[in-house]
């Protein structure tokens, strides 16, 4: 009897294996199973029909496999959450046009950078031999900008953007204007390199080139909801699951502007973290100084430590252009997902009496190497006309991350 029962006992297992393998094969036909943009499968899970994946095949019905997006160069991937946004710190001003909310950001890209004197000589380069002369000329940074009728400040009028020394310098005297005609350049000098290393077809429109699964994104300027979010880079304070341990006044830990223990950044304790203006008369410290805090005007890029998202000078060094038309109650009628305003819809120019409230007045962000600290903090804002310029405001680019990264 034991012996009947070993057999009965055999012959099930044998058929579960069978049954097994039946079933594991039907999932291996293709037009089954879970799909992916980067797995899409070889046929369609509606009608079972066999997909196509050449281009020139018009017989079938073509699928194109998600490629990663290819990004430019000096980018930082910034990954997008919920966040808090808006001053943190005492209104001083007594401004109140920047109320903290809760928010969330789409992940995107930014520049690790401000846009140098060699970025935008390099832009020159290249736009002068597509536009007129007198084009070029109104494109070129403002140098009287470091002019005074108070102060001597010929040398830099002269050789701040032309001397060689100040290449890695971040660029000064552009306007907002100019900076979105360096972006949209940008994208298209970046997408003409690409189509020549990737050796597509010239011809093809950018609505062709992003059905065959070609990202070019456009270089752009960053929305101030994305400036902010970015600068905090609050992924610093995060452990376990979604707790953060403290909020962040400035694009560091602390309440300070010095470099108060952090081993992980590079500098030393008590060195200042931002360059900015410490006081009445006062742009850089005592000469030989240990805390003296880089350059008397905007230091090199690289000076001082970046972020925790590895952006550098997301407070202090230069102020920096976004998106954003100015409207002091913009925090009340802002969408709480990727927050923008694009113009004066829903708070319209006419409701003020000042000539300084319409649609040409662009946000600034980030305190400079003229600004004392208050203007550090990421929260803070302020405004000037798109086509005006100062020594103390620049820029970088930002681009969106298209796709789910081939989930």
């Amino acid at each position: 009897m034991a012996f009947a029962k070993n057999k009965l006992s055999m012959i099930a297992v044998s058929a579960l294996i069978v049954m097994g393998g039946i079933l594991s094969s039907c999932n291996k036909t293709p037009g089954y199973g879970r799909r992916t943009a980067a797995k899409p499968g070889k046929a369609s899970a509606s009608t079972g029909a066999e997909f196509s994946f050449d281009p020139n095949d018009s017989s079938k019905f073509q699928v194109t496999k998600l490629a990663q997006q290819v990004v430019g160069p000096r980018l930082k991937y910034i990954q997008g959450g919920r966040t808090v946004v808006g001053s943190q710190e005492q209104d001083v001003m007594a401004f109140r046009d920047n109320v903290e909310r809760t928010v969330t950001i789409a992940s995107f890209y930014m520049d690790e950078t401000e846009v140098t004197n060699n970025d935008y000589k390099e832009f020159l380069f290249y736009i002068k031999k597509s536009v007129s002369a007198d084009s070029v000329l109104k494109l070129e940074p403002k140098d009287k900008v470091w002019a005074g009728a108070m102060s001597y400040n010929d040398l830099y009028d002269t050789y701040y953007f032309r001397f060689p020394g100040f290449n890695f310098y971040p660029v000064a005297g552009v306007s907002w204007s100019q900076a979105v005609a360096y972006s949209k350049w940008r994208t298209d000098i970046v997408g003409n390199i690409l189509r020549e290393k990737e050796g597509l077809d010239s011809t093809l429109s950018k609505r062709q080139l992003i059905e065959r699964g070609v990202a070019l994104a456009e270089y752009r300027l960053p929305n101030e909801a994305e400036w902010e979010y970015a600068a905090k880079a609050m992924i610093g304070t995060q452990y376990m699951d979604e707790n953060q341990e403290n909020g962040r006044i400035y694009p560091w830990d602390g309440r300070g502007v010095r470099n108060p223990y952090d081993v992980k950044r590079k500098g030393k304790q008590g060195d200042f973290l931002a360059n900015f203006k410490r006081g009445r008369g006062d742009y850089a410290g005592i000469a030989g100084g240990e805390s003296n805090d880089g350059e008397i005007l905007p230091t090199n890029v690289y000076d001082m430590p970046p972020n925790d998202f590895g952006l550098y000078h997301m407070a202090g060094n230069m102020n920096e252009w976004v998106q954003d038309v100015y409207r002091p109650l913009s925090f009340q009628d802002f969408d709480d997902l990727n927050p923008l305003r694009k113009d004066g819809i829903y708070d319209e120019q006419e409701n003020y009496t000042t000539m300084l409230i319409d649609d040409n007045f662009r946000v600034y962000k980030g305190g400079s190497w003229r600004d004392v600290a208050y203007w550090l903090a990421p929260g803070t804002r302020r405004f000037m006309h798109q086509d005006s310029a100062t020594n103390s405001i620049g820029f970088r680019c930002a681009m969106i991350s298209i796709g789910a990264k081939g989930k």
